[in-house]
């Protein structure tokens, strides 16, 4: 490990605002973390937190907690939020695949999900953050009618997404493939991330989806149909690893005219 990793690691463990696998921690967010009962939105695959950030800002009245493996990449979000006394603001260091072990049931209200691994790789579907999988884990901490926030620059996820939503049958809010064109003045998607800026420099367009997550259309029966759904359309539209260049090459063409 690094130098500086080992600088921020060491420094993180002295934060107020940031917990590593934390044990026994479902269930207390509101009365002993945050010591209030305001909503909780969850920032996965936060990467240095600028979402965490931002929103915690520019909502008071909400609480925010970004969640990520990547412990040094958690340091800058939390660094800042301590720095700027963010009350509303904390971090945690988890695996996504086991968010479930740290909330209890309805204890969340909302997730943005902000340029998250793809997975574009045959056989990976399952671990897209918008996967039927990760969407049924997330019925055991979010409130039924919770919205499910995506943004990504790459198109496949985005499609995935929007395929997973319809074959759920699940309350769609918006969708959008460029929100330079569609959002321009919204605020909540003005907040850019690091990659965020790199993809941007690179001419390629971000697309966002925002959906309810209907605990009753997760159930069982309906969730099986879903999987079954989603394999068939994944063997249609999901390309061999050597077409996705050329395909992501095809987009920024097209957003340059």
């Amino acid at each position: 490990m690094g130098k500086n990793k080992l600088i921020r690691f060491a420094e993180m463990a002295h934060f107020s605002n940031t917990y590593e696998f934390p044990e026994n921690i479902a269930g207390t967010w509101h009365k002993e973390v945050f010591k209030n009962d305001n909503p909780i939105c969850l920032e996965l695959a936060c990467g240095r937190g600028e979402y965490t950030v931002g929103l915690s800002a520019m909502h008071p009245e909400r609480n925010y907690i970004g969640v990520d493996i990547k412990g040094a990449r958690l340091w800058r979000g939390a660094k800042t939020c301590m720095e700027e006394g963010r009350n509303n603001a904390a971090f945690m260091r988890a695996y996504i695949d086991q968010i479930s072990k740290y909330f209890a049931k309805d204890e969340v209200d909302e997730i943005w999900i902000t340029f998250p691994d793809p997975h574009l790789q045959p056989g990976k579907a399952r671990k897209r953050l918008t996967s039927w999988r990760y969407l049924r884990q997330y019925t055991g901490l979010v409130k039924d009618g919770g919205t499910i926030h995506l943004k990504t620059d790459d198109p496949l996820l985005y499609h995935f997404t929007v395929a997973v939503v319809e074959n759920l049958n699940l309350p769609l809010i918006e969708k959008t493939e460029n929100i330079n064109q569609t959002h321009a003045d919204h605020a909540e998607l003005g907040i850019r991330t690091t990659y965020e800026t790199k993809w941007r420099s690179e001419g390629k367009p971000i697309h966002y989806i925002a959906f309810k997550l209907d605990h009753s259309k997760l159930a069982e029966e309906n969730y099986k149909k879903a999987e079954a759904a989603m394999m068939a359309w994944l063997a249609e539209h999901n390309p061999a690893r050597e077409d996705l260049d050329a395909i992501r090459a095809a987009e920024a063409r097209q957003t340059k005219k």
